[in-house]
């Protein structure tokens, strides 16, 4: 009786320290924000504009 009650005991104490071990793991608590983007147009090259598609009017 008393090996298991030290085996239930020592196995409690065992998973408590595992998961409470991960709580200070040091790092940031957010998703970092993507790298912004390298324009890839060469120095003065503007980049042609598009505009929408002309909407005929509803009849």
């Amino acid at each position: 009786m008393k090996s298991t009650f030290r085996l239930i005991i020592g196995t409690s104490i065992l998973c408590l320290t595992t998961l409470l071990s991960a709580c200070g793991q040091p790092g940031p608590l957010y998703l970092p924000k993507p790298p912004a983007a390298k324009p890839t147009a060469k120095s003065g090259a503007v980049a042609p504009t598009t505009s929408p598609a002309p909407v005929a009017p509803q009849q």
